[in-house]
């Protein structure tokens, strides 16, 4: 008789609004918005909207590279009042509007070293509504450790929180 393992999915502090687990190596994040898939990708992929909505309330981010293709490179610094400025940076290894794209995340955060890997993010069409799944793939139950440690969890909720008020009205998962 074979046995099949298959990854636990453990809760990684989901709020009313955002689901957060791990699997694995992967730590997901899925939200619904209540906007179109194409506003959802544009918010995503336009250098001028980023700035509006990426990072925790109280950050400024700047676009320094986007460059949405394939092999494409982006980075955004990310500035707050309480903390050390951070820099978030990668390559895009797949892009496919408005379904998805797939690129690889990395951030630096003094004392932690560089942390992230591979991201997948769908978006989901929803009839005018859009879920979207983020799928880090950081490889281990310890990197999902040590990236959350860094308040990670609580920077992306804030940021998706930012990101619906910018679509609009948010909508419960």
């Amino acid at each position: 008789m074979e046995t099949t393992m298959t990854p636990t999915r453990i809760d990684r502090g989901s709020t009313p609004t955002t689901t957060i687990y791990s699997e694995g190596g992967d730590l997901v994040f899925e939200r619904t918005f209540d906007a179109p898939r194409e506003r959802v990708w544009q918010a995503f992929t336009d250098p001028k909207q980023v700035p509006h909505w990426w990072g925790p309330r109280g950050t400024t981010t700047t676009v320094v590279a986007m460059d949405v293709r394939p092999g494409g490179t982006w980075r955004y610094h990310s500035a707050g009042p309480d903390r050390d400025d951070v820099e978030f940076f990668g390559e895009y290894l797949e892009v496919d509007p408005p379904a998805g794209l797939k690129w690889t995340f990395l951030f630096d955060v003094d004392g932690h070293g560089v942390q992230g890997g591979p991201e997948t993010f769908v978006f989901e069409d929803l009839g005018g509504r859009t879920r979207v799944t983020s799928t880090g793939h950081m490889g281990s139950s310890e990197a999902i450790d040590g990236a959350l440690a860094t308040g990670m969890a609580k920077g992306a909720i804030e940021t998706w929180d930012r990101l619906a008020a910018l679509l609009g009205k948010d909508s419960p998962r």
